[in-house]
């Protein structure tokens, strides 16, 4: 894969600089989700049973290169130590002589990253004051590896690198469901607008078998081919261009799904009267806000075919009921096919992770990714800076 794992190195008595995604949400100065904290667990705990020293670095929030004393790594130095069961000693200043002084299965945290200029800008010089920390670099954020910033690009460069155990999770992950996939290879693209997503449904159609469209973007092309779309979430002015990955998908043997049948209603609330008609039936006074029965049928019809899945979007307005309905049974049709061992199936993006955890079957699909903007772009078939340094 070009670049090596935790297995490639001798920790023995060595310094370990790990940049890890502990960017964790906090509400009353309580952290309300641990997941990303227990996620860096098997890497921590590698580099110690090899005899290597750790060294956290990391990001909260976004303090924009100043000191935001509320967005200090300070905050959540408890926890962390709680959920890796060590002991976590919290570093804001002095670097070299606490590492110095650090004891073995002791972790430094060092402070937040982001109260520095020269993290956000990749800059040299704060690169080589975190290296001279260490002796070895682990990336372990997968999440921060489509930035290129001083901790997850330059620093690369500097020491001897590797992926951790969480990043070389992830690139596996994604590289079985489109770097080198089993096929047919199903793609579930969905959110609100076509804008945000040029990029990857012009990737796909080049990659995937089939491509089902949902969401408000699926209004847009439903549009674009002429149907009245009423009141509906949609960018008009995209006509052409989603005329153009239809054209895109036709000549590459893509198929592109897209509703055939739609659930309209009135008003965007919870419990608000709808009905389900056909794609081109939609009254002037509603609005499309999810796909319909037929719909779920034909994609699970697809799906029973497939060997890979990877989605990205909810198919519908997910949030509110009754709306929720085309993705919570589409999810729950392809996590059954998970665990039955006849679909891999890889998700990410924080509007999935949701839909996916509403649906209850976030624990049963192959993998789901943790990242929101780095799994985008990896779809969109782009380098992401942070991997690409570790070649």
């Amino acid at each position: 894969m070009g670049w090596k794992t935790l297995d490639d190195m001798d920790f023995a008595g060595k310094r370990a600089l790990v940049r890890v995604d502990i960017n964790v949400p906090v509400e009353n100065g309580v952290v309300t989700d641990t997941s990303r904290i227990e996620r860096i667990i098997p890497t921590v705990d590698d580099i110690h049973a090899q005899g290597g020293k750790v060294i956290l670095l990391a990001h909260f929030d976004r303090p924009k290169g100043k000191v935001v004393p509320e967005m200090s790594l300070e905050h959540i130095a408890g926890t962390v130590a709680d959920v890796l069961g060590l002991t976590v000693t919290f570093v804001s200043s002095n670097y070299a002589e606490a590492v110095d002084e650090m004891e073995d299965e002791e972790v430094l945290l060092l402070e937040n990253l982001r109260f520095h200029p020269g993290e956000e800008s990749n800059d040299a010089a704060f690169a080589a004051r975190l290296a001279s920390l260490g002796d070895i670099y682990v990336n372990d954020a997968f999440s921060a590896a489509h930035r290129a910033h001083a901790s997850t690009e330059a620093i690369a460069h500097l020491l001897p690198s590797c992926a951790g155990r969480l990043l070389e999770e992830e690139l596996g992950a994604l590289d079985a469901a489109l770097g080198n996939p089993a096929r047919p290879v199903v793609a579930v693209v969905g959110g609100a607008k076509v804008s945000t997503k040029l990029d990857l449904l012009g990737n796909l159609v080049g990659k995937v078998d089939h491509l089902v469209i949902g969401g408000g973007m699926a209004n847009t092309f439903l549009a674009a081919q002429g149907f009245n779309v009423g009141k509906s979430l949609c960018e008009h002015d995209l006509a052409d261009t989603a005329r153009a990955i239809l054209a895109k998908a036709q000549a590459t043997g893509c198929e592109i799904i897209l509703p055939r049948d739609i659930v309209v209603a009135r008003e965007f609330k919870a419990g608000a009267a709808s009905e389900t008609c056909a794609p081109d039936a939609c009254p002037d006074d509603a609005m499309i806000l999810d796909a319909g029965p037929a719909t779920v049928a034909y994609i699970a019809e697809v799906l029973e075919k497939a060997k890979t899945l990877v989605w990205n979007g909810p198919l519908g307005a997910f949030e509110i009921t009754p709306f929720d309905a085309a993705t919570n049974a589409a999810a729950r049709h392809a996590a059954g096919l998970t665990q039955a061992g006849k679909l891999i199936s890889v998700a990410g993006g924080g509007d999935t992770v949701s839909a996916l955890n509403q649906a209850g079957v976030a624990d049963d699909f192959t993998y789901i990714s943790g990242a929101g903007g780095a799994f985008l772009e990896w779809m969109e078939g782009k380098t992401l800076p942070g991997v690409a340094a570790l070649g």
